[in-house]
């Protein structure tokens, strides 16, 4: 399974590189196309777990001014 995130940055905000950074930092891979970054799990991920997931992520880039969009897939 993966999870798909797509980043709308603010001029107001953090630094492309910044918020690069933390991703990577938990796991996410960079990624070309409709979506910016990928999390690919090492099982089967459960609605539970994504949502701890995202919550993670959102504490991680709290500050930095972002939107998110989240999507997940097998």
């Amino acid at each position: 399974m993966r999870t798909f995130v797509v980043v709308t940055f603010s001029s107001e905000g953090g630094s492309a590189s910044q918020v690069v950074n933390r991703l990577m930092d938990m796991g996410f891979e960079t990624t070309l196309g409709s979506h910016d970054f990928v999390y690919h799990w090492g099982k089967d991920a459960t609605p539970e777990s994504v949502i701890a997931l995202v919550d993670k992520v959102q504490s991680k880039l709290k500050g930095m001014n972002v939107l998110l969009q989240f999507a997940t897939t097998q």
